[in-house]
């Protein structure tokens, strides 16, 4: 009886080792596959051999424009430098974005119309993406959708704070009813600008479009809801420049810092009173007034080596752009919440 009961359990022992082994063997297959395949991918070649036709693909870039460096140049700072030039190139061929053509164009949503002063960075940002050749007007071929809310023209024609946070809350809102783009990713893929502070103020009412959709501001700070995963920063510029570009003229800056501003914020009055003595140092608590003499402010970066650039009342500055246009080294301080 014992020996029938042995030969009926014997087959079912042999299958169940057989499957046993089964698996084992295939995870030994599977564990040396991946084995194979990250040494051969993932180290990158530390030299490209192919030529640039072969690398851009002959009709998507002109070989004239392009630099062989062997990936050298690149190693550093990308892991695989030939896919980066190839995904690059692609990039430059296939992506588009849609402008939304609704809103009141004789007041907030159009190209402003003045490119100088404190808002000629977004002045600029938006004749650029209108004349980009990267516009497309189908948004079904369309990567990304830009809502042209143009804040600083509201403030111009004395709309108070309050009002445009309703108007801009209004026109996304019905953006987002009126086209089915936006409900797709909850606007992630739409992005806007606002440089100013005026356009982080008329943005409040719309808690989803500041955290969901990309933001260009002129300055990256956490206390006006920058998110650095998604956002941009966005350089201000007062153009055009008062005077030309400084050089590497280092025998002429014999000043070591400048600065010069209202005490309009904690740090600025820190800096200010720690560094006011200084001897090496230019520091003025105040700006610089016109009656002092014609761009006595401007010509003031060209003997400097340092120019700091504390954070202020605002949430944007010019000195960055400024610093860098003259010559003068930029030493960006964000603000002290205390």
């Amino acid at each position: 009886m014992s020996s029938v009961k042995q030969n009926q359990q014997q087959p079912s022992f042999n299958s169940l080792f057989s499957l046993r082994g089964l698996l084992l063997t295939l995870a030994i297959l599977t564990l040396l596959s991946f084995t194979f395949l990250s040494f051969k991918y993932s180290t990158p070649s530390t030299q490209v051999t192919d030529s640039p036709a072969k690398l851009f693909d002959a009709g998507r870039i002109e070989q004239d424009d392009v630099v062989d460096d062997g990936g050298d140049e690149f190693g550093d700072v990308y892991h695989s430098p030939r896919v980066f030039k190839l995904n690059f190139a692609e990039m430059e061929k296939n992506f588009k974005v849609y402008i939304y053509p609704d809103g009141d164009s004789k007041t907030f949503y159009q190209t402003p119309r003045k490119l100088t002063g404190k808002y000629a960075s977004e002045g600029y940002f938006f004749q650029n993406i209108r004349e980009s050749r990267f516009r497309t007007l189908d948004p079904d071929q369309a990567h990304l959708f830009f809502i042209p809310i143009s804040c600083h023209k509201m403030r111009g024609k004395g709309t108070s704070y309050e009002n445009m946070t309703i108007i801009v809350q209004n026109y996304v809102e019905s953006l987002i009813s009126k086209y089915p783009y936006w409900n797709r990713t909850l606007g992630a893929d739409h992005f806007f600008v606002t440089c100013h502070d005026v356009g982080v103020r008329a943005t409040e009412g719309l808690p989803l479009l500041v955290k969901n959709s990309i933001r260009a501001v002129c300055s990256p700070s956490y206390d006006v809801g920058f998110i650095p995963h998604k956002d941009v920063a966005l350089p201000q510029v007062l153009q055009p420049f008062a005077l030309p570009a400084g050089g590497n003229d280092v025998e002429n800056r014999t000043t070591l810092g400048f600065w010069a501003g209202h005490r309009n914020s904690k740090i600025r009055v820190i800096l200010a009173r720690v560094w006011e003595n200084d001897t090496e140092l230019d520091i003025s608590n105040n700006r610089i007034s016109r009656a002092t003499g014609h761009l006595v402010y401007q010509k003031r970066f060209y003997r400097s080596k340092f120019c700091i650039c504390p954070g202020g009342s605002q949430v944007n500055s010019a000195r960055i752009a400024d610093s860098i246009h003259y010559g003068c080294i930029p030493e960006p301080v964000l603000n002290l919440n205390m």
